[in-house]
């Protein structure tokens, strides 16, 4: 897939998830890989849903920017780091849903999920009656620090699922393409907003 192609997929996964209201007010941040060292990323401060292919830019596995000129994310630390760990990463997204939100706030070191079909749209997930762990991490604003953090407990063996939550941030998922990513983000925010709705029935 060429730089056109996957630009244009991933500024049509910012306007849907903006419609959805999963990334409000300039909120989340959203890549793909080009090649085997660099990765496309919406630039800083953009509105994702509306977001053009000028709104991208380039950057280098280490999360430095092509083009010094461009802003990229604050956030692009923590996406250098998932390309870096696995090579078969192609696509990290990341949320700013209000159950995704919520919940990363309640867990204490990883929000459970069990008895739900949709957990096996998750990858590697093969029925309702797994347990499915998604860690949440303690939020940072120094995101170079929130990127050893991840690289430790990814090396550890504690991020089993694709994705992860942030404390009072969103949540980040990533798969081999955009359209696998994608589809974990729509796995797991559906399962976050089950898991809140049955607390508020509580």
């Amino acid at each position: 897939m060429d730089y056109t192609d996957i630009a244009g997929q991933l500024c049509k996964t910012c306007h849907l998830f903006g419609s959805r209201r999963w990334c409000l007010a300039t909120s989340g941040n959203f890549s793909a890989r080009v090649g085997h060292e660099q990765f496309l990323i919406s630039q800083s401060g953009r509105e994702k849903s509306e977001l053009s292919p000028d709104d991208l830019m380039l950057c280098d596995l280490d999360g430095t920017a092509l083009k010094p000129e461009q802003i990229p994310s604050a956030e692009t630390p923590v996406h250098a780091c998932l390309y870096r760990l696995d090579e078969n990463i192609g696509a990290v997204l990341h949320t700013h849903s209000v159950p995704a939100t919520v919940l990363s706030r309640a867990a204490e070191t990883g929000v459970e999920i069990t008895g739900y079909e949709m957990q096996k749209a998750l990858t590697g997930v093969k029925s309702h009656e797994a347990t499915v762990t998604v860690p949440v991490f303690d939020n940072d604003q120094d995101m170079h620090a929130m990127a050893v953090r991840l690289t430790k407990a990814w090396r550890d063996g504690r991020i089993a699922v694709p994705g992860l939550l942030i404390r009072g941030h969103g949540l980040y998922a990533w798969g081999a393409d955009i359209a696998t990513a994608r589809r974990h983000i729509e796995g797991f925010e559906f399962l976050f907003e089950c898991l809140l709705n049955e607390d508020m029935r509580r």
